[in-house]
């Protein structure tokens, strides 16, 4: 248990210290610096984080981690409309806990026009925001429930 812990933070840590730049595609370019002629640092851009099975592509009790459903055509229009808009976009999946997943999200993100966004399943201080149809958003420094009437 301890050594999960301790690889999770490490995988925190890392993400967090990666630099990205967004091409004129829109699509975050991991590893990218800026100019060294300026000698401009760089702070990782925040990004929002969108979550996989069951909010961008279909998820039901006949679906398994084999195979990714097929997109839920709202949620792939609204994507593609945050990254036109410059927004870094982060696939935020549990599924990336497996390195074996990692190929198949590759995959399936090419297939639905989406290029090779960011996979990731470690939450950082620079996440702004999270689709996701497991959470409950919660009002920041209340505790109290935000919840749809």
């Amino acid at each position: 248990m301890i050594n999960s812990i301790k690889k999770y933070f490490k995988k925190a840590k890392e993400e967090a210290g990666k630099e990205y730049s967004i091409s004129n595609s829109g699509q975050a370019i991991p590893g990218s610096s800026p100019s060294e002629d300026t000698g401009e640092s760089r702070l990782p851009s925040a990004w929002t984080g969108v979550d996989l099975d069951g909010t961008l592509a279909y998820w039901d009790s006949g679906s398994s981690i084999e195979r990714i459903g097929d997109p839920i055509p709202n949620m792939l229009d609204l994507v593609k409309k945050m990254i036109k808009n410059g927004i870094r976009i982060k696939i935020f999946t549990a599924r990336a806990t497996d390195p074996d997943q990692l190929p198949i999200i590759r995959k399936w993100l090419k297939k639905n026009g989406l290029g090779e966004l960011e996979i990731t399943s470690v939450k950082d201080y620079y996440m702004q925001r999270l689709y996701d149809d497991r959470c409950i958003q919660v009002e920041r420094n209340t505790g109290r429930l935000i919840v749809d009437k």
